[in-house]
């Protein structure tokens, strides 16, 4: 079912108005109105992973050396014992040396930064990011 949509004004100083058409235009957005939703609903993101009583989506992103001596098995470890928040990961093989892993997590907040944080933290990961994710259906 399709929303309602409302116009509404709003006021901003002349350099505020500038710099928020030169994002819309940087960004590749086709409005103003485009680029005004995206930025509401990452708060609505940011502010459910502030909340502990969240449920929440986290990509964690690694690269790192999978010659690097039982590093593998660390990985898996760290991934198993957590067993209720990862939901599934994808692996790349980049070159000789190195592999990508995406790692989806669902579950709190603070559960979600400790696995992505004890991941990133073992020896051979080169690159560690985690991406923030959540529903900003106003319903739930």
């Amino acid at each position: 079912m399709k929303e309602k949509t409302i116009r509404f004004t709003i006021s901003l100083p002349e350099n505020l108005l500038q710099e928020l058409d030169d994002r819309v235009i940087n960004k590749g957005y086709s409005s103003r109105s485009e680029f005004v939703r995206d930025l509401i609903r990452d708060q609505m993101v940011q502010d459910k992973w502030a909340s502990e009583k969240s449920k929440v989506i986290g990509v964690l992103s690694i690269i790192y050396d999978h010659h690097q001596r039982d590093l593998l098995n660390r990985l898996a470890e760290a991934q198993h014992s957590h067993h209720l928040n990862v939901l599934c990961s994808t692996h790349l093989h980049m070159d000789h040396h190195n592999c990508l892993e995406i790692i989806i997590i669902k579950g709190n907040p603070a559960a979600i930064e400790k696995i992505a944080l004890e991941v990133g933290g073992l020896r051979g990961v080169k690159f560690s990011r985690l991406t923030k994710a959540a529903n900003v259906d106003l319903e739930d």
